[in-house]
C-alpha cells in the first residue's frame, strides 16, 4: 500500500469516527472535536468541510454568553446511511402489504405477537438485575445491539433518562405508529410496576432522540 492510499484510509476512518461522535453528542464545535480526536482545529475543519461537501454534515450558529457565535456541527439525514436501518424499504413494503391483506386490526394482532417474542427476549436479558438502574443498563445494552444506540443518564433530581440516539426502524414506524406504541408498552412491561416510564422527546415528532423518563414508584 502506498503512502497516498494510507493517508486516504486514515482520513476515511477519521471522518467516520467524526460522524459517530456527532451522532452520539448531537452536535459539537471544532474545539470539542479537536480535543476528542487529538487533532488540530485546522485538521478537524478540513474533515468537516469534506463531509459537508458530501452532504453528511452541516452547521448551525450557536450563540455564547461571551464572545462571537460559534459553529455547531450536526449530521444531516443523509448520514443515516452509516447506521443500522432495519431494512427500512422492505419493512415499509411489508407493513403496507399486511395492511392491505389483513386490515388495521390484523396488523395490530401481528404486532402483538412480535411484541410478546421481544418481551420474552428482553425479560431473559434483564434477569439478575438488582435494581431499576441495572435493569435500564441491561435494556440499553440489548437495544444498542439492535441498533438503537441506547444509554442511561441520571438527572440531579434522581430521575433516570433512557435515551435512544438512533432508530433503525424509523421508516417503518413512520407508516405504522403501532410499532412505537408497542415499544413503550414493552418497556413498561419488562421494567415492571416498580417504575413509571414516560416518553418525552420523540424522533418521529421531530426530536433528535427518543428519551424516556423513568421514575421509581414509592412504596
Amino acid at each position: 500500500m502506498n503512502e497516498n492510499q494510507t493517508k486516504k484510509d486514515v482520513s476515511t476512518r477519521t471522518r467516520r469516527a467524526i460522524i459517530d461522535a456527532l451522532k452520539h453528542q448531537g452536535g459539537m464545535d471544532v474545539t470539542s472535536l479537536s480535543s476528542q480526536f487529538s487533532l488540530s482545529g485546522m485538521a478537524i475543519r478540513q474533515h468537516l468541510n469534506a463531509l459537508k461537501e458530501e452532504g453528511f454534515v452541516t452547521h448551525v450558529e450557536e450563540t455564547r454568553p461571551m464572545g462571537r457565535p460559534t459553529k455547531r456541527w450536526i449530521l444531516t439525514p443523509a448520514a443515516d446511511q452509516f447506521f443500522p436501518s432495519g431494512y427500512s424499504d422492505l419493512s415499509v413494503s411489508l407493513i403496507q402489504s399486511m395492511k392491505e391483506a389483513f386490515g388495521e386490526e390484523g396488523l395490530n394482532q401481528l404486532l402483538a405477537v412480535r411484541n410478546q417474542k421481544i418481551q420474552k427476549q428482553y425479560a431473559q436479558h434483564l434477569e439478575g438485575a438488582a435494581n431499576v438502574r441495572e435493569k435500564l443498563e441491561k435494556l440499553a445494552e440489548i437495544r444498542t445491539i439492535e441498533g438503537y444506540m441506547a444509554e442511561v443518564k441520571e438527572q440531579e433530581d434522581g430521575r433516570l433518562l433512557f435515551i435512544e440516539k438512533h432508530c433503525p426502524i424509523c421508516a417503518a414506524a413512520a407508516v405504522c405508529t403501532g410499532l412505537c406504541k408497542n415499544e413503550l408498552h414493552l418497556f413498561r412491561t419488562v421494567l415492571g410496576n416498580e417504575v413509571q416510564i414516560e416518553r418525552g422527546e420523540y424522533m418521529l415528532a421531530g426530536g433528535r432522540n427518543c428519551i424516556y423518563t423513568v421514575v421509581p414508584v414509592k412504596k
